[in-house]
C-alpha cells in the first residue's frame, strides 16, 4: 500500500499560516482577558477578537460559505485547527469550539430545513451556544451508549421526551440541545436525536458539574433533566432510529479535530518549555545542556510529530469517504495525541520546577483542562478494545 502524502493544497497552507499569524497577533494576547471576563459571563474581549476574525475571513471555516465560512474538508479542519488549538480558547475565537462546531455539522447534513432556520443560522453567527446531551449517570449511557435510558416515546403528533443526563457541555447557557433518546429497543436503531429548545416546558438544568478543571468560556458541564419534554416530528435529526448512527457520524470526525487543537497547545507547552531551559542554569549549565532534559524534548517532539501523522492518516480517511474503515485509526490517534498532551504539560510543570506548578505559569491549568482528554469523546480503554478487535479481524490493513 503506497504511503499516503501530508502536503497540504497550497490554499490550505496559505490558510494554516494566516490562522496561525492571528492566532499569536489577537488570540494569544487576550487569553487572561477572555478567561477572566468569562467568569463573570461577560464576552467583550471574545466578541472583538471573533469579529476581527470574521473581517479576516477566518471565521466558521468548517461551514460552507453560504454559512459564512470557508466549506473546508476534514483535512482542511485539522490543518487550521492544529493553528487554533494553541490556545485553549482558540476555537472558540473563530467559532468553532465543541459541542458548537460538531453541532453545526449535524445540524447542516441531518436536520429539518425548520430547525436549520431557527438554529443553525445564529449559533453559526456566535449569537447562541448549544450543547449535546448524550452521556447519563450511572447505569445510563457513558462509554457504553447501548446503556441509554432516557426516551423519547410518541404521543399523537409530538415525541415526549423523559430522561436524566449530565456532562452536556455548555448546557445550562445554550440556546438548544440535541438529545439523544432511547425510542424503541430494536438493537442500532434503538436510538434517535433531538434538537430540543433549551428553555422548553419540563427542562430543568439541575446544576454545573464541578470538574478537576475549572470553566473555561461553554465548557460548563451541566446536569440537566428532562420531565415529559414534548417537541414535534421536525425536532428529529435524520430519521427515527439513526442516533447511533449519527453519534458516529459526529465522533469520529470530531476526535479528530480535538485531536489537532490537543497537537497545537502542546505544541506550544513544548516551545515554552525550550524558551525556558536554554536561559535557566542549574548545576553549572542550562537546563538545555542536561541529558534528562533533552530526553523530556525528544520524547514529546517524536510523539507530536507522530500524532500529526496519525491524525492527517486517518483525515485523507475520511475525506476519500471510508468513515468506517477510519474508526479504528481515529482512536489510535484519539488515544495517542489525549495522552502526550498530558505527558507534555507534566513534562512542562516538571522542567520548571516550582514556577511549572504555580499559576504564575499557565501548565498547571491546561494539565487540568487536559487531563479530560482521556475520558471526552470515550475513555483510553475503550478505544482501546477498538484498535485491539479491528486489528485481531484483520480489518487494520496499513499497518502492512
Amino acid at each position: 500500500m503506497s504511503t499516503p502524502s501530508f502536503e497540504l493544497e497550497p490554499h490550505l497552507a496559505d490558510l494554516r499560516t494566516r490562522v496561525r499569524a492571528f492566532v499569536e497577533e489577537h488570540v494569544i494576547p487576550n487569553e487572561a482577558a477572555i478567561v477572566a471576563e468569562d467568569q463573570h459571563k461577560e464576552r467583550t474581549t471574545l466578541t472583538r477578537v471573533r469579529e476581527k476574525a470574521r473581517s479576516a475571513g477566518l471565521f466558521v471555516p468548517h461551514l460552507p460559505k453560504e454559512h459564512g465560512g470557508l466549506g473546508l474538508g476534514v483535512m482542511g479542519m485539522c490543518a487550521l485547527f492544529r493553528e487554533m488549538g494553541r490556545s485553549p480558547i482558540g476555537a472558540a475565537c473563530f467559532n468553532c469550539d465543541a459541542p458548537d462546531q460538531g453541532n453545526m455539522d449535524l445540524l447542516l447534513k441531518s436536520a429539518s430545513p425548520a430547525v436549520r432556520e431557527r438554529w443553525l443560522a445564529p449559533l453559526a453567527r456566535a449569537e447562541i451556544t448549544s450543547g449535546f446531551s448524550m452521556t447519563e449517570p450511572a447505569p445510563g449511557a457513558g462509554a457504553d451508549p447501548s446503556n441509554l435510558k432516557t426516551r423519547a416515546r410518541r404521543d399523537g403528533n409530538e415525541w415526549v421526551i423523559d430522561g436524566h443526563k449530565w456532562f452536556t457541555t455548555g448546557g445550562g447557557d445554550a440556546s438548544f440541545l440535541i438529545v439523544m433518546a432511547r425510542t424503541s429497543d430494536e438493537g442500532r436503531e434503538a436510538a434517535s436525536m433531538f434538537v430540543v429548545d433549551r428553555h422548553a416546558k419540563g427542562i430543568e438544568h439541575v446544576r454545573d458539574v464541578p470538574t478537576m478543571s475549572p470553566p473555561i468560556l461553554a465548557h460548563r458541564e451541566a446536569e440537566m433533566r428532562f420531565h415529559g419534554v414534548r417537541v414535534g416530528d421536525d425536532a428529529v435529526l435524520g430519521q427515527i432510529g439513526d442516533g447511533f448512527r449519527l453519534a458516529q457520524a459526529r465522533l469520529v470526525p470530531a476526535r479528530l479535530t480535538h485531536c489537532m487543537r490537543w497537537l497545537g497547545l502542546a505544541a506550544r507547552a513544548l516551545e515554552m518549555c525550550r524558551e525556558y531551559v536554554v536561559t535557566r542554569e542549574s548545576f553549572g549549565k542550562t537546563l538545555a545542556h542536561h541529558q534528562l532534559i533533552q530526553k523530556k524534548f525528544a520524547d514529546g517532539a517524536l510523539r507530536i510529530h507522530a500524532g500529526n501523522l496519525m491524525t492527517l492518516h486517518c483525515a485523507t480517511m475520511l475525506e476519500k469517504g471510508l468513515e468506517k474503515e477510519a474508526r479504528p485509526y481515529s482512536s489510535m490517534a484519539k488515544n495517542h495525541v489525549a495522552n502526550l498532551l498530558c505527558d507534555v504539560l507534566d513534562d512542562a510543570i516538571q522542567m520548571h520546577g516550582a514556577l511549572g506548578y504555580s499559576e504564575d505559569k499557565p501548565f498547571s491549568l491546561w494539565y487540568r483542562f487536559a487531563r479530560a482528554a482521556r475520558i471526552a469523546d470515550g475513555p483510553d480503554e475503550v478505544h482501546d478494545v477498538v484498535i485491539a478487535r479491528d486489528f485481531l479481524r484483520g480489518a487494520l490493513t496499513t499497518l502492512v
